[in-house]
């Protein structure tokens, strides 16, 4: 699944940049918009909640309704108390694009994470230029000298970069290329099971000071309430609030968030 994955995102790629040059991508960069922290928000008391928007998973097929609009489902997770977005923007696997990145950017003041199969630099600029205020990179899809070359470039051009693992040798690759927020991912890439235990047996192995993300598994309150207090600082959930009728109120479940005194009991 990975080797088609990172085979698509090269195609993909390779076919953009004909059309749009990455000196082109790179000229634009001086008139992206306000910055918005990513990282920041992941740090801020209780834990934050990335609320993700993707149409559908290679594991889960069709996830959204035919039609639903990217708008109305980040504004109501920002309404819901989500402290950021992820968008994913691959189109052949997740039915993403980077005009959903851009829609997100437009209809919300929330920092947002492009999640791609990010394996060339051409990426981050279009990342930059579309809105992203940080991208994912995904240990398992990168040589150690890619991964830290991504790294370095991202945050050259002011995007902030959560690295993706899935056990303790991604992790210790992750931490040799410099990763300040670390994703761990509890879904089983080769069989696509998901094992929330996953997190809890690495944060022992995540050094202090980093920031660590929860993703895959994650869908109620009391899962946030447990992975707080062994240290999660934040959870990417997509599929809990993709497949919700009310995800506004889904988010409010799971953050406790209240909008008058704009606190969040997780």
């Amino acid at each position: 699944m990975m080797d088609q994955l990172i085979a698509g995102a090269r195609e993909g790629v390779d076919s953009r940049r004909r059309d749009l040059p990455q000196a082109d991508l790179e000229a634009r960069l001086a008139a992206r918009g306000e910055d918005r922290p990513f990282n920041e928000a992941l740090t801020r008391p209780g834990l934050s909640v990335i609320a993700e928007f993707k149409r559908r998973s290679p594991s889960a097929g069709a996830i959204a309704p035919d039609g639903l609009e990217v708008a109305s489902q980040v504004t109501a997770y920002e309404r819901g108390g989500a402290a950021a977005l992820s968008v994913l923007t691959d189109e052949p696997h997740f039915g993403g694009s980077l005009a959903d990145l851009r829609a997100a950017r437009a209809a919300c003041e929330l920092p947002i994470i492009r999640k791609d199969f990010i394996v060339d630099p051409y990426q981050l600029y279009e990342a930059a230029v579309n809105g992203a205020d940080a991208v994912l990179l995904i240990v398992a899809a990168l040589d150690d000298a890619d991964l830290r070359s991504l790294h370095q470039e991202a945050r050259a051009i002011d995007l902030d970069v959560l690295v993706e693992v899935h056990d303790e040798d991604e992790l210790d690759r992750a931490l040799e290329a410099g990763a300040e927020v670390i994703g761990i991912n509890n879904r089983n890439l080769d069989d696509m099971s998901v094992d929330v235990a996953t997190t809890y047996e690495l944060m022992p192995d995540v050094p202090a000071g980093k920031t660590v993300v929860a993703e895959s598994g994650i869908s109620s309150r009391g899962e946030l309430a447990e992975l707080e207090r062994v240290g999660v600082d934040a959870a990417l959930i997509g599929g809990a609030l993709m497949s919700d009728p009310d995800p506004e109120a889904k988010v409010r479940e799971l953050t406790g968030y209240d909008e008058g005194t704009r606190e969040h009991l997780v």
